[in-house]
């Protein structure tokens, strides 16, 4: 009897210990998911827009075979090709051309400043950029290069720019003339940051052909400046009318690398950019309608020196981008 009990007593200790192993490895694991599930979902944009990019490169391949399988040949012989194709060395040309693409946007801070009511600073705020969530990235150019290795490019970007509003993030300085929070969710403070309509440049860009790598195969550098218009949409947690309007919000500079695949009248391209665009976006709680009526509505109140009823928002957007794109060339066929 009391050797029977004893057996029974360690099956069941043996029970109850496994019993207790398999919670803590089912609670262990449920914890390291629960950990790896934000770091997921942050991973999984960079992830659709690396897919996407490839997605664009693999579209673009059966053409771009097609048209070059002639240029992997001897100079000579390329020389030939393009007597046949109508390919001529690149110099004095138009091109019109659209592309797509994805940034990286670089956490900055967000001020808010209204004279006697905020002064606050945000540190550190994450920004979004879906590029393939509807509003798009995308862009359009228009170049022109002389006989030369020199040209000018007008190019404007629609890019975006959210804010991460479930994220904790330091806080500064007063909010309603109280002091604010050392720390917060941002969605505590901000029912809307972003400029989603987009965070849109437009630049005058100098553009510099660099040495032909081969008869298609043409590299560029460029460097611009221009204005940020954004569509800026703020909407501060509380009663105060949220901003719905398009700005012009400051300055924006631009530097980028790219490589040109030059067909008879077609270029791919694909682009590098490095874009940077201080913003100061004025809180008018104006609910806008079209481009130019909004910045109309603008200037009238600069040049009338009324100042924005909700304050003035700052923050610095600097950003990478890499574009893939096509455009139509206009210039002379080269001779048969």
């Amino acid at each position: 009897m009391g050797a029977c009990a004893r057996v029974t007593g360690d099956r069941s200790m043996r029970a109850a210990t496994g019993r207790a192993w398999l919670h803590r490895t089912w609670v262990h694991r449920t914890s390291v998911g629960a950990r790896a599930k934000s770091s997921a979902t942050r991973r999984r944009e960079g992830l659709s827009t690396l897919f996407a990019i490839a997605s664009l490169a693999v579209a673009a391949t059966p053409t771009v075979i097609g048209q070059t399988a002639e240029g992997s040949r001897s100079d000579e012989a390329a020389g030939r090709a393009s007597a046949r194709t109508g390919l001529a060395a690149p110099g004095r040309e138009s091109m019109v051309a659209v592309y797509g693409g994805a940034p990286y946007t670089y956490p900055s801070d967000v001020g808010l400043w209204k004279d006697g009511v905020h002064d606050l600073t945000a540190r550190d705020v994450a920004w979004d950029g879906k590029p393939f969530v509807n509003p798009i990235y995308y862009g359009a150019r228009i170049v022109r290069f002389g006989a030369g290795r020199l040209g000018a490019m007008l190019d404007f970007t629609h890019s975006k720019a959210i804010a991460r509003l479930d994220e904790d993030v330091a806080f500064q300085g007063t909010l309603n003339g109280a002091p604010a929070p050392e720390r917060a969710r941002l969605r505590d403070i901000f029912r809307k940051l972003e400029a989603s309509h987009g965070h849109n440049m437009l630049t005058l860009n100098g553009l510099l052909r660099l040495p032909s790598l081969s008869l298609r195969l043409q590299p560029y550098v460029g460097l611009g400046a221009g204005v940020s218009l954004p569509h800026s949409e703020v909407h501060l947690a509380g009663p105060d009318a949220r901003t719905y309007e398009y700005q012009f919000a400051g300055p924006v500079a631009q530097a980028l690398v790219g490589l040109e695949l030059r067909t008879a009248r077609v270029s791919y391209f694909l682009e590098y950019k490095f874009t940077f665009a201080p913003y100061e976006m004025p809180l008018t709680g104006r609910e806008g309608s079209w481009l130019p009526l909004d910045l109309w509505s603008q200037f009238r109140n600069w040049w009338s020196g009324t100042e924005p009823p909700g304050g003035r928002l700052t923050t610095t957007f600097v950003s990478h981008q890499g574009i893939f794109g096509l455009g139509i060339r206009s210039a002379p066929l080269a001779a048969p």
